[in-house]
């Protein structure tokens, strides 16, 4: 996956939530890692949101992709720990 590909659906969701994309990193295995921001810290559902706009935008069957979302302010240990806590 190109990140031409990804950039613009990754602004408009980030957008949508007052959020703003801050690094994007693909490699060779497809494995995305985005980074996000807002003033006051982008929030764990800021994460979801965006990541979940990616997944419907792009099949993971089709195009084989693992994806992370992450807030400049949350670590990826402590969003997992957030998440876990959810459930």
């Amino acid at each position: 996956m190109e990140k031409f590909e990804l950039q613009p659906v990754l602004g408009k969701a980030a957008e949508e939530r007052a959020c703003r994309v801050i690094a994007l990193d693909v490699d060779d295995d497809n494995n995305i890692e985005v980074t996000i921001d807002k003033d006051g810290g982008a929030s764990l559902e800021d994460c979801e949101y965006v990541h979940r706009a990616v997944l419907a935008a792009f099949d993971r069957d089709i195009e084989d992709y693992a994806l992370t979302v992450a807030s400049a302010g949350i670590s990826t240990e402590e969003a997992d720990r957030m998440l876990s806590e959810d459930k």
